[in-house]
């Protein structure tokens, strides 16, 4: 039986004080097209790179909203399928905001950007039960303390 070959993604739950940092994802993106979700995108690494999750995850949040983060680390992972049948491994990591203006980089990319509360999410019935999971998490790992 031939093993399955996983795309590896990452997903920034960006928070600056008690607000997240979700995107619309554009009309022309593959997977969830429209829906609103934390920024991230896919391991595009070279063999014996260190710390690839990490880098890729705040490269990933720099290109889509244009801000800089710190403090990753994974909260959870999980594996979804894309449209194309093609099998995903997904890391979600809690950062803190560091710097910088969110806004759209690309609108192929990002349609539109939005500072949450956590509570907001909740209540929010435009938020997809997958972003809604990672939002729960995200809360109960900052708030532990």
């Amino acid at each position: 039986m031939d093993k399955p070959a996983y795309v590896i993604n990452t997903d920034g739950v960006v928070h600056k004080d008690d607000q997240y940092l979700l995107i619309e994802r554009g009309s022309d993106e593959e997977h969830a097209s429209g829906e609103l979700a934390f920024p991230g995108g896919t391991v595009e690494a070279e063999p014996f790179e260190q710390e690839v999750l990490t880098d890729t995850v705040r490269r990933e949040v720099l290109e889509e909203v244009g801000i800089t983060i710190t403090d990753i680390n994974f909260i959870h992972s999980n594996t979804f399928e894309i449209n194309d049948d093609t099998l995903c491994l997904n890391v979600v990591m809690l950062c803190s905001y560091a710097g910088g203006n969110a806004h759209v980089r690309d609108e192929d990319e990002v349609a539109a950007v939005h500072w949450k509360t956590y509570d907001e999410i909740v209540a929010d019935d435009d938020v997809p039960q997958f972003t809604q999971r990672f939002a729960d998490i995200a809360e109960e790992a900052r708030t532990q303390d």
